[in-house]
């Protein structure tokens, strides 16, 4: 640090600001704020009052959790008056090295409110380091005959400070030969220069010691120093001689390293330092890997291979020099005998690019040469094929040869052949060496694709989203290239040729088969495709597959009510029952069908309401209404059935019926109770109403006058016809009410429909059972079944109409009334 004590400035600059408009300008505060302090200040010195810099109260720094934020924390605060310490060492010739500024930025931060300033502290430097040289001594030998005024260089010295305490002069001790010069460098360092000023004599003084001091600018002064010792050197006037001016030697290739080959001498008539001789290569050739000289005796030494085929003899000169300077050259050949110690190589100079399988006997497949960088026997060779492969070698002019084709090729057996040739040579002993060459057989479209089975049968669910892919065919052609890249197409189908399109088509890449639409297994259970693989050879070939799609049914399709159907008004129909009738005795039947196949038509039927629980019995699968019991003094005269038909698909899908059946014992009990029903509130519907009871007994009256009629004509005839239950003539005949496409549906019961002279909304009908009686189900038990109502019953209704046009036919004994009843 010096003689003298560290001094230690401080110097704020600060810029006073009006206190109401301190908040406004604390941003700009903060980049005004600037310190400067001398570096090595000790830990805790204070560098300044950074609360009362910043218009801080000195209490409200604890909550403000005034610190400083940096990577290298040199300083902190003191939050009990404001004060910004020092905390750590602070060199600046660590900090900024030789740079004349150093500053060192920091970022105060405050919270509540959050803020953060920024102050700069600039650390001025102190003479805290001397100047000194790289070296503590030097040693400069200088001839006896150098010139006055040459200059002889030095190193210059360093000094970390900067500024007034970095290195500013250099002074020489005294001395009458030497002064000092020092010579500005390009980079702003001093050079210091000594310069000869009295010619020197060796044998008046052999040697001179100097001392060079360097000074810094500082306050003490400091300095380094560095001893300088100056030789003189002797003068030469003999150069060496060699014992003789050329040297030849012969030599055997690959010698060992480090084999003595030869050694020169050279004598010098001078003494002393003049007469120590030094040898070295003088030659533009660089034999330095090769060849390895001893400088002090000339001794001549191998110090990497020695290869005859590289070169068979070297030449090249030798220089002896003495400690004066002084030299000589003389020359050196060195001959090298060669030896079997390469082996042949097989050099291939033409390969054929297209070598097909189809090739033919003796084709030439490639020409190569032997070559051998021996000479003499050590370089003649001979070659031949080890493997047996379908080549052989024929040998040509000038160690050249042939390989040619001897055999037939297959490249689906062996695509690619690697071929060995081992060339020999006649040395002592032989040395052999090989060659593999792999040939690539080129393929010949002699292989038609192959499909991974012999027939294809999938499996796809209808309602399929259009896109799906139904399933993938693959074919493999053992050729490569064009030849095996196999495309696929539709070549044959049980479908319409135009419909096909919009049905299937194939990937012609992967042979995914995909469908075009959503197939439905109640139009289409199954097709079948003739599917072909064609290779792209030339020509091409091809092979073709059956491909057989099975379409799955799913339960797409809810049961269907065929009876009984709704009015053309969508009103439910009634029935009569006898008031007599007995425990099992059959009302009627509900006859539903579904378009769909296997278990998902599998239907059964259940009672969701009834009006008198336990009076009516269900079949679970025939769907016949049944009384269960005789009709009691309280049950109503008017019974209200709603049967749900439920297939057996996952998840299930249902149809509902209404059934409103009257117990009477004729026809004439029923209009009357129908006309009970509750009348509409509507004045329309009321108007609407009255008319076609209107015409439902005007329509009566007309049958009943056709009916007298035609009976009073059968009296007189021969022939008698046996008359039913009812009275003949009531009804016309109508066919069995099977709508179109159901053939595929469930129709496990016959029926014959009976249907009265339409009247717009006023309909009886009548509906014979002929099939046997089936298991009863208690009404009671399905009370509580719940199932989903559907509409498409309504559909029936052109089936009824069309049944009403139809002859009479003689009922059973089973039978029951049916008519509409009217509702809004």
């Amino acid at each position: 640090m010096g003689t003298r004590a560290k001094q230690r400035s401080l110097t704020r600059q600060r810029k006073v600001l009006f206190p109401f408009l301190l908040p406004l300008f604390c941003g700009g505060l903060s980049e005004q704020i600037r310190y400067s302090i001398p570096e090595e200040m000790a830990r805790g010195s204070v560098v300044g009052n950074l609360a009362e810099d910043l218009g801080l109260h000195v209490q409200d720094l604890l909550n403000r959790n005034l610190r400083v934020s940096a990577e290298k924390q040199y300083f902190t605060i003191n939050t009990e008056n404001g004060n910004i310490l020092v905390s750590d060492r602070i060199d600046r010739e660590s900090l900024c090295s030789q740079s004349t500024l150093c500053v060192v930025p920091l970022e105060i931060v405050a919270e509540n409110p959050l803020n953060v300033f920024h102050i700069t502290v600039r650390i001025e430097d102190i003479n805290d380091n001397p100047p000194y040289f790289p070296q503590n001594s030097i040693v400069l030998q200088i001839n006896e005959l150098a010139i006055l005024g040459t200059r002889f260089g030095l190193e210059s010295a360093i000094d970390a400070d900067v500024g007034p305490n970095s290195l500013q002069s250099y002074q020489l001790s005294y001395n009458e030969y030497f002064s000092l010069m020092v010579k500005d460098k390009t980079e702003g360092k001093n050079a210091p220069e000594l310069i000869l000023e009295k010619p020197l004599d060796r044998e008046h003084q052999s040697s001179h010691l100097l001392v060079l001091t360097a000074l810094d600018g500082g306050d003490p002064v400091r300095s380094g120093t560095i001893q300088i010792r100056i030789e003189i050197t002797d003068a030469n006037d003999n150069p060496p001689v060699f014992s003789q001016d050329v040297y030849k030697v012969s030599l055997p290739e690959n010698l060992p390293l480090g084999t003595s080959m030869l050694k020169v001498t050279a004598i010098d008539q001078d003494e002393g330092i003049n007469a120590e001789i030094t040898y070295s290569f003088k030659t533009l050739r660089d034999f330095g890997n090769m060849f390895m000289l001893d400088h002090q005796n000339g001794e001549i030494k191998s110090k990497g291979p020695i290869d005859f085929e590289i070169s068979s003899s070297y030449t090249m000169s030798i220089e002896a020099k003495d400690g004066g300077g002084m030299a000589t050259e003389c020359k050196i050949i060195i001959e090298i005998l060669d030896e079997n110690d390469n082996a042949p190589e097989v050099i291939f100079t033409s390969v054929s690019n297209s070598i097909t399988e189809d090739a033919e006997h003796g084709m030439v497949i490639a020409l190569f040469k032997t070559h051998d960088k021996d000479s003499g026997e050590n370089g003649e060779v001979t070659c031949l094929i080890k493997e047996k492969v379908p080549f052989r070698i024929e040998s040509s002019a000038n160690n050249y040869y042939k390989l040619l084709t001897d055999g037939s090729l297959d490249r689906e057996k062996t695509p690619s052949y690697n071929v060995t040739i081992t060339a020999t040579d006649r040395g002592k002993p032989p040395l052999s060496s090989s060659s593999s060459i792999i040939l690539h057989i080129a393929d010949v479209n002699d292989n038609a694709p192959i499909f991974e089975q012999a027939f294809y049968l999938v499996h796809i669910a209808e309602n399929n989203p259009p896109g799906t892919s139904i399933t993938q065919v693959r074919a493999s052609d053992p050729d490569v290239g064009p030849n095996g890249r196999v495309s696929y197409s539709i070549v044959a189908s049980d479908l319409e040729p135009r419909a096909l399109a919009s049905y299937v088509s194939v990937s012609a890449q992967s042979g995914v088969v995909f469908a075009q639409r959503a197939f439905d297994h109640e139009q289409l259970r199954a097709f079948e495709l003739t599917l072909q693989a064609r290779d792209q050879g030339s020509p091409a070939l091809c092979a073709n597959v059956s491909l057989r799609v099975l379409v799955g049914d799913r339960n797409d399709n809810a049961p269907r009510v065929l009876y009984p159907a709704l009015g053309p008004d969508g009103s439910a129909l009634f029935g009569t029952v006898p008031r007599a009738a007995q425990p099992g005795y059959l009302v009627t039947k509900v006859v539903a069908v579904d378009a769909d196949s296997g278990h998902n038509a599998w239907l059964s039927y259940h009672v969701l309401q009834a009006s008198e629980p336990g009076l009516f019995s269900l079949g679970l699968r025939t769907g016949e209404v049944r009384t269960a019991r005789a009709l009691g003094d309280r049950d109503a005269a008017r019974q209200r059935l709603l049967v749900a038909v439920r297939d057996g698909g996952q998840p299930p899908l249902s149809a509902t019926a209404t059934l409103l059946l009257v117990f009477a014992d004729s026809l004439q009990e029923v209009l009357p109770d129908v006309s009970d029903r509750p009348e509409s509130s509507d004045p329309q519907a009321e108007l609407q109403f009255y008319l076609v009871v209107a015409l439902a007994l005007i329509s009566v009256l007309f049958l009943l006058a056709v009916i007298l009629a035609v009976a009073l004509r059968l009296r007189s005839s021969s022939s008698s016809v046996s008359w039913g239950y009812l009275q003949p003539g009531l009804c016309v005949k109508s066919g069995p009410m099977v709508p179109p496409n159901y053939s595929e549906g469930t129709l496990p019961y016959s029926y014959n429909m009976y249907v009265a002279s339409d009247s717009q909304k006023a309909r009886l009908n009548l509906l014979t059972m002929t099939s046997e009686m089936g298991p009863l189900q208690d009404l009671s038990t399905d009370a509580s079944f719940v199932i989903s109502a559907t509409e498409e019953n309504n559909k029936l209704n052109s089936y009824t109409d069309a049944s009403a046009h139809e002859t009479p036919r003689k009922m059973s004994h089973n039978r029951c009334f049916l008519g509409v009843v009217i509702s809004n």
